[in-house]
């Protein structure tokens, strides 16, 4: 073939005008120690932090690259192509890491051309420089990318000599069309990132179920995905052969399950990307579709009852210890009331009877505490491991004939794989609510439409298409592989933003011959993939940076404009990749396959060809009629014509050669390929977010509008000025100096200097929230405890809000908000004209004030304007809001159908049990104000229910006063600004029998309240009420006055007066720990006289004497903290202690803050936690999620 020179010069490095930088990267766990580190690597000077990071974290080559090299003469091969191995005759040779991107964009289009040149694929050895160079140019320009394993594996063993022993892998040898192994890793790479597999309905031989994890285990370990139909597998009620019954679909496919979650795809911490296919006519449908609803419901159950399990069970322990009564008491319900309350709880909350029994036993032999393991709903926690079908998507296959059914509410049967006969009659409206409710209660599973997917199928003659690879783009016949690579479409925007067509028919032309080439050079896991691989050679050739590219144009992604600029680029770019293929095919030969299936390929490029001429009717053979191409709506009639002439050489080349390939496109979700390019949106995917933070190369991050608002902007005739305050309208100004309410004065007068206000500015330009600049990190420990009086607890508490404990308002920190981060949205713009806010809307909700979003039928509506003039799929995820019903599922469904999409996957916010909702029922202000207006109500409730339980199990004495000379202890605190002294009388045995509550100048009327109620506490605790019912009825309680707690060293907030005091009793009369905020350390005391004072042991302390003279409450009982142990030890036991003595009992982790995962969500991600790097930079990424901070993604591109 003849390539041309777009971007490059004959004897001329392609990076002669490309400017480069120096940048550094490192990966650190979370105690911060180093994982990866790479300093001073080379990048493009255009190329953003993440990018960099992405190319060196995951597609530098890490070890045994030499760093001497010559070339290796081979017959036949240029000098300048030859492959190179480490030169070791060098004194100097050492082997170590790439270490510049040029190196990893010479050893992918080197290896390309090399390979290309073997296979005879250039006119001259000036076309393949030529195509070395462009190639070259493209990568560092990031106008192209191809999937993962192709950075991963092509080019090692040409450029470095890497090698290895063989992987168990085949090819098919182009010379001579001979299946065969291979005998080396790396000589031919694996660079296909999509598979589809079969699988037999037998266990153990070749091609069977076990079989098939073996297949999918060696393609997970090099970064690729896989789907396979599982249909042919027998439901559990058909018989086996040897007698008996089928162990049924679903307990192979858990098996297979949990084998590919063991696996981490590509060698890293990512989870392995796989696509489960049942057909709707399987005996096992009902079962498959609700799975991971059921999967949901577990985890659910787990979750729950681990914290109510931790909750009852440390309540009883707190309830054996925390009582008076002597020796073996304490441990009897009868004998304990405290404890028989705790019992009777657990009982109501389904605690196991045994484990109450245990934990009792437990506190019997000295053990003091416990830790119970409790769960929590992340998406890669121990609670989702621990059930089945979370490491694939799934979907059902429905025909034609099954959405006829559930039309027109007709019976639907389900068939025995073994003899075909019917298993089961069913309603098929019924069977489709089943899908309905489950894709909306938990996402999954898809749908795939058979029978449209078949009618647009290029070679029927070979067999149906029966499967899709992981995020359904690939769609093609079992046992076959395809490499993508996607297009950024931003790089071949003019200066008109109109697409220069030229250049991107060029580049089509150029990556079509690379994936082709890379069909011919790949080895691959099965002799059946690799024979059929061969025989059709299927490629996907792509785009990303859709949603980009319209919102730079000011074109809105639901619009018709909008859809009719994705036709016309999916028009053009389908076109050429075909009439390319027909050209490869005029010198190589069409696909061995093609014979076979010529009459029915050129039927689908005639039917793709009056899609892209605007035809409503006259295709031939269809079910249903695809969405048309309309040119009129284009503003850039260049692209339309060029859209339309593509398929007339699409279609006359193909009619004089034939094609070199079944297939040539797909639209893929490009996760990682997408950060690498820098494209601000993701194959066919909208905007998620209108404000982006972009990471810095020193780390932390900036946040910036997307860099197509302003381009949108001035297309939309908006000023200069204009532009500028509509971005500080999103953005904010990044400064509190002139902010309304929180600035620098109010600052000031709260006890900030200089210093703070300094190091607060630097801060405040890399937050979304001025809340995240307020905490000890930013302001330094020493000055938020001395200067602000904040308690070290309350610093460490990952939901303390500063500014709300320096007496400013929500309204007032949501203004300053405003002015300082900005809405992070347009909405609400003084500047921005009503119908232009449609350009600029997104997947999701905007900001805090956002509302507007894109509408499920826009998506769909997008994919069927692409879906006409794709060979495959589309990967794309279909966002619903949370109040979106079954019925909205069913009806997305059958909206996809009728428009002519080949699939499709929903995902409703929140129907994930692991993803937050975007928005909730009730605020947490909304909460806090409804709790207070049932304050009153509560406490009477509280009151009548101590008395009812007083007088059924107390049996009352005569009144035991206390003595007229007693001790006790005295309590200074404030509590929401209110001063409260809490005065106690005791007991000679130091249990307490009055209180007196005293505030300090208030109105005569709350202080004479406080002074008989604190009477009537007394009263009842000398005619023998138990403090701990007065405990348990006030704590918590919830009125003014109320907040932080100053001048208590153990209580740091109250929801009253009456929290408050109650806490401070339990504290120090009942020893409830669980009540207070920080450690007993606040009482020092020593007994002693003269030289030896303070040097008394524990074990010599006279505590029967020193109760009769010292106040038990303000010791707070510190003799009680150590415990006799079984063996007569003095001693404290540790949790880690009682873990070991008990398998029942172990330690676990809290939840994790959520104040990260809603920040996440208000940035615009899903907030979900990274599972390679642990950021919350998840974001739908087709039916898969990608992190924005590392690229990781859960697919397989």
């Amino acid at each position: 073939m003849k390539i041309n020179r777009e971007f490059t010069s004959d004897n001329q490095s392609p990076y002669q005008n490309i400017k480069f930088k120096k940048v550094s990267t490192e990966i650190r766990n979370p105690d911060g120690s180093i994982v990866f580190e790479l300093k001073d690597f080379e990048v493009p000077e255009q190329w953003s932090q993440v990018a960099s990071d992405i190319l060196s974290q995951k597609y530098f080559r890490k070890a045994g690259v030499p760093n001497k090299i010559k070339r290796t003469e081979e017959r036949n091969i240029p000098s300048w192509l030859s492959p190179r191995i480490a030169d070791e005759e060098s004194s100097d040779l050492n082997y170590s890491s790439e270490k510049n991107s040029q190196q990893v964009f010479d050893r992918l289009a080197g290896a390309w051309t090399y390979w290309g040149w073997k296979g005879g694929y250039f006119s001259s050895e000036e076309d393949a420089k030529a195509f070395f160079d462009e190639v070259r140019y493209m990568l560092a320009n990031q106008m192209i990318a191809p999937n993962s394993p192709q950075w991963f594996n092509t080019g090692l063993n040409w450029a470095y000599g890497i090698d290895g022993p063989s992987q168990g892998h085949f090819y098919v040898d182009h010379e001579n069309g001979k299946l065969t192994r291979s005998s080396s890793s790396y000589e031919r790479p694996q660079p296909h990132a999509c598979f589809i597999q079969s699988v037999d309905d037998d266990l153990v031989n070749d091609g069977g179920i076990m079989d098939l994890w073996v297949r999918e285990a060696r393609l997970f370990k090099y970064g690729s995905g896989t789907g396979t139909n599982f249909s042919s597998l027998r439901g559990s009620t058909e018989g086996l052969s040897g007698g008996g019954k089928s162990s049924g679909l679903m307990s192979f496919l858990k098996i297979g399950d949990r084998a590919a979650g063991a696996i981490k795809s590509g060698g890293t911490t990512r989870r392995a990307a796989k696509m489960v296919v049942v057909d709707i006519d399987h005996p096992d449908i009902e079962e498959f579709i609700k799975w991971k609803v059921t999967e949901e419901q577990k985890v659910a159950s787990i979750v729950t009852g681990s914290k109510i399990c931790s909750k009852h069970l440390k309540s009883i322990m707190n309830a054996c210890h925390n009582c008076e009564a002597d020796g073996e008491s304490c441990f009897e319900p009868s004998k304990n009331p405290a404890l028989k309350r705790e019992i009777i709880a657990a009982r109501q909350n389904e605690v196991p009877e045994n484990y109450i029994q245990r934990i009792i036993h437990f506190a019997k032999q000295g053990y003091k505490s416990i830790e119970f393991e409790t769960y929590n709903t992340d998406w890669d926690s121990e609670a989702y491991v621990t059930v089945s079908g979370q490491n694939s998507n799934n979907s059902v296959r429905v025909t034609d004939e099954f959405l006829d059914a559930v039309i027109n509410d007709k019976e639907w049967n389900l068939v025995n794989r073994a003899d075909g006969s019917i298993n089961k009659t069913v309603n098929a409206k019924e069977l489709w609510d089943q899908v309905g409710y489950s894709a909306w209660a938990c996402a999954d599973p898809g749908i795939q439409f058979h029978t449209t997917i078949n009618d647009w199928h290029t070679c029927p003659e070979s067999g149906e298409i029966r499967a899709s690879n992981p995020c359904s783009e690939y769609m093609f016949l079992d046992n076959t592989a395809c490499n993508l690579a996607s297009l950024n479409l931003m790089t071949f925007m003019d200066e008109d933003k109109c697409l220069n067509t030229s250049l991107f028919k060029h580049a089509v032309r150029i990556w079509t011959l690379i994936l082709e080439i890379s069909v011919m050079m790949a080895q691959f896991p099965s002799k059946e993939i690799a024979k059929l691989s061969y025989e059709y050679r299927t490629l996907g050739l792509g785009y990303a940076n859709l949603g980009g590219y319209l919102m730079s144009k000011g074109v809105a992604y639901d619009s018709e404009e909008g859809r009719s600029n994705c036709a016309a680029i999916t028009s053009l770019m389908t076109g050429i990749s075909y009439a390319t293929s027909a050209e490869i095919a005029s010198e190589q030969g069409p696909f061995p396959g093609y014979q076979q299936n010529a009459k029915n390929m050129l039927r689908v490029i005639r039917n793709h060809k009056r899609a892209a001429y605007g035809n409503a009717e006259g295709y031939e053979d269809l079910n249903i009629n695809p969405v048309p191409f309309i040119v009129e709506n284009l503003r850039d009639t260049n692209l339309g014509m060029e859209a339309q002439k593509a398929w007339d050489e699409a279609y006359e080349g193909g009619q004089k050669y034939g094609y070199r390939n079944a297939q040539t496109t797909v639209i893929a979700p490009t996760g990682t390929i997408g950060l690498v390019m820098d494209c601000d949106t993701t194959g066919i995917e909208p905007d998620f977010a209108m404000v982006k933070f972009k990471k810095l190369a020193g780390g932390g991050y900036f946040k910036i509008i997307n860099r197509t608002v302003p381009e949108a902007l001035k297309q939309l005739q908006y000023t200069d000025e204009e532009v500028e305050e509509t971005i500080n309208y999103a953005v904010g100004y990044g400064t509190l100096k002139d902010a309304p309410f929180i600035n620098h004065e109010s600052l000031k007068e709260k006890g900030f200097d200089d210093e703070q206000l300094n190091l607060l500015e630097q801060n405040l330009k890399n937050v979304f929230d001025i809340r995240f600049s307020f905490n000890s990190f930013t302001l330094g420990k020493e000055f938020c405890s001395e200067k602000l009086n904040i308690s070290d607890e309350q610093l460490a508490d990952m939901n303390f809000n500063m500014l709300a404990f320096l007496g400013f308002s929500n309204e007032e920190i949501d203004e300053a908000n405003t002015y300082c981060c900005g809405t992070m949205t347009l909405e609400g713009s003084p500047y921005i004209k009503e119908e232009h806010l449609s350009v600029f809307d997104c997947a999701n909700p905007c900001g805090r004030i956002g509302k507007r979003f894109l509408s499920v039928e826009s998506h769909i509506r997008m994919m069927a304007a692409a879906q006409p003039f794709i060979s495959g799929a589309i990967s794309k995820t279909i966002n619903m809001p949370s109040d979106s019903d079954v019925e909205d599922c069913n009806e997305a469904y059958l909206l996809s159908w009728k428009l002519g999409t080949k699939a499709n996957a929903l995902y409703r916010d929140g129907s994930k049990l692991s993803q937050p909702l975007a928005s909730k029922l009730v605020e947490d202000e909304d909460v806090t104000e409804s709790e207070q207006i049932d304050t009153a109500q509560t406490q009477v409730e509280k009151t009548i229910a101590v008395a009812q339980e007083a007088v059924n199990s107390i049996v009352y004495g005569s009144r035991n006063k206390v003595p007229d000379r007693r001790k006790g202890y005295i309590q200074k605190a404030i509590v929401g600004g209110h001063k409260v002294y809490l005065h106690t009388g005791e007991y000679e045995d130091g249990s307490l029998g009055e209180i007196f509550i005293d505030m300090h100048k208030e109105g005569a009327f709350l202080r004479s309240l406080m002074n008989n109620f604190a009477i009537a506490i007394s009263i009842g605790l000398q005619y023998g009420v138990p403090l701990e019912e007065y405990v348990e009825a006030y704590t918590f309680t919830r009125f003014d006055p109320a907040g932080v707690v100053q001048g208590n060293n153990r209580i740091k907030n109250a929801t009253s007066i009456l929290d408050y005091v109650f806490r401070e009793l339990a504290v120090s009369y009942l020893g409830r720990n669980d009540l207070a905020h920080a450690d007993n350390t606040d009482v020092d005391f020593s007994l002693g006289t003269g030289a030896e004072e303070g040097t008394l042991k524990n074990n010599e302390i006279p505590w029967k004497l020193v109760k009769k003279v010292s106040s038990q409450g303000y010791l707070r009982g510190q003799d009680g903290l150590s415990v006799v142990s079984s063996s007569g030890d003095m001693g404290a036991v540790t949790a880690e202690q009682a873990v070991s003595s008990s398998g029942a009992l172990s330690t676990g982790t809290s939840d994790a803050s959520m104040s990260r995962v809603q920040a996440a969500r208000m940035m615009g991600y899903e907030g979900d936690a990274c599972p390679e790097c642990g950021s919350f930079t998840l974001v739908r990424n087709g039916t898969c999620l990608k992190c924005d901070t590392c690229g990781a993604t859960t697919g397989c591109s």
